[in-house]
Parts: structure tokens; sequence; C-alpha cells
């Protein structure tokens, strides 16, 4: 009789633990599919983005416009460069930032040697015709410097007839149309507004910005001319038809704002945040 009962108690522990060796197995299994499955909704994600590089968001930029893009000890830095890899991370891709001479960075884009374009670019109409805008990432305005010692242009009406500097291929070229057919064209904002001081431009039209960094940092002795000309958005450009990129971009940016980060990246380079 007691033989039969141990034989009984130990039929019934060995088959609850051959039950929970099954749960525990089915509880692994279950996760494990789990998981495989998020990654391989992740990979299906990215698949459908377009990319140039498999894993990556490839950005480009001058890299000439500090202190936005510009290089330092040959490695990009700048208020561009750090949204864009923040941009990447929340997408999930690992951040590609490279440099691209503006007057064909469109081009560039098109012919799909990047990703996107995060280089402080104007969302103008003229471009949403060639690439599609994500939200804007910050807010600016054209601004007109001239040199601190310049007694002879007081406003804008003085501007007419005068020797204007503006970027290569930048929104502010039309600008400068407004006043005068004497424009020369830099690859850099910086290197025209150098030359404010010795005379040999006589105003420069550039991202407030970049210009008031100019005199800060490098002591140049410029002012500006008056208010903004214009408010302008800055944002991310990306080739059209490319939908799924772009809304999850915009997701990137907003979650940004949303959560400080933004605000904290902001404050790091300009002591403020540029979208309020």
């Amino acid at each position: 009789m007691k033989r039969s009962l141990f034989y009984f108690l130990l039929v019934v522990v060995v088959s609850l633990m051959v039950a929970c060796s099954e749960k525990d197995s089915n509880v692994k299994t279950d996760t494990s599919a789990s998981s495989e499955g998020k990654v391989e909704e992740e990979n299906s994600a990215t698949a459908d983005m377009k990319l140039v590089n498999d894993g990556k968001l490839t950005f480009a930029m001058s890299g000439l416009l500090k202190p936005l893009n510009y290089k330092e000890n040959e490695k990009l830095v700048g208020f561009d460069v750090e949204i864009g890899k923040e941009i990447a991370k929340r997408i999930g891709l690992d951040p590609n930032p490279v440099t691209n001479p503006w007057e064909t960075i469109l081009q560039g884009l098109r012919g799909e040697k990047y990703d996107a374009i995060i280089g402080s670019m104007t969302a103008t109409e003229e471009r949403k015709k060639q690439v599609d805008f994500s939200d804007p990432y910050y807010i600016s305005g054209a601004t007109v410097f001239i040199s601190s010692k310049n007694k002879d242009i007081k406003s804008l009406e003085d501007l007419k007839g005068k020797t204007i500097g503006v970027m290569q291929a930048s929104t502010y070229v039309e600008d400068a149309k407004k006043y005068t057919d004497k424009i020369k064209e830099f690859p850099s904002e910086i290197y025209a507004l150098q030359d404010l001081p010795p005379g040999r431009l006589d105003a420069v039209i550039t991202d407030k910005i970049v210009g008031i960094t100019a005199m800060k940092e490098s002591g140049l002795e410029i002012q500006t001319l008056g208010e903004e000309l214009k408010r302008e958005e800055i944002a991310v450009a990306i080739n059209k038809n490319n939908q799924v990129l772009l809304e999850a971009i915009n997701k990137a940016i907003a979650d940004m704002v949303a959560d400080g980060t933004y605000k904290e990246i902001s404050t790091k380079w300009f002591g403020k945040d540029l979208l309020e």
C-alpha cells in the first residue's frame, strides 16, 4: 500500500515538472517570437525608406556654416549635425553626415547620393517643386549685415546699387536682386562676411544666426541693418515619393520637441529654443 502511494506521488511530481517545463518553454518561445517579430517589423519599416545605405541615415550639408554645420578637427559638428544624429537614432538608424557643395546639394539628393539634406535649408515654394520637406526644425530670418565702420548705409534703401555678398545657390540671391545687380556669390557666408570690414563688399545677406555668431566668435566688426527681411522655416529635405521616411522624420522631430531634447540641443548652441 505504501509502495503504491509512493509511486503515485512520484508520477504526480514528474507530471507537474514536465508541465512547468513545457509552460516555461512556451513562454520563451512566445517571447522569442515577439522579439523576432519586432525586429522584422523594424527592418521592414527601414526597408521602405529607400535608404542609400542600409541601416544608415545619410544626410548632407555644406559643412561651411558655423555654428549650424562645420568641421572641427576633421569632424562634422554643429546644430544641424546634432539634430540629424538625433533624428537618425529615433528612427533606428546610424547617422552618417556628409558634405556636398551647396550649389549642387539638391542635385545630389535627387541623384540619391544621400537620403536627406539636414543643412539649414529653407523650405521655399520653388524647392518644394523638386523635393519634399519635413516640418521645420528651426525658424530664422534673412538679415542684412554691414561693416560697423560703414556710415553711408543707414537703411535698406541705401543698398540700391551697392555690392552685396551672398551664399551660392541660396535664397539670399533673390533677396539681393531686389536692391542691386552687383551680387557676389560665395561658397560660404562666412567668407562673404569677412569681406565687409575691408570694404570689398557693402553688405551681406545671410541667416541672422550665422552673422551674429561670426560677430561674436570671429570678432568681425560688422552689424545688422534693420530688422529681419523675412521669416524662414528651415526643414529636412528628402526625395519625393518617400512618404515612409518623411513620416518617420516628422515623428522624430515632434518627439524631440515633446520630450525636451530639441530645446536642450538648441539651447546648447544658441542659448534659446529656435522653434519658440
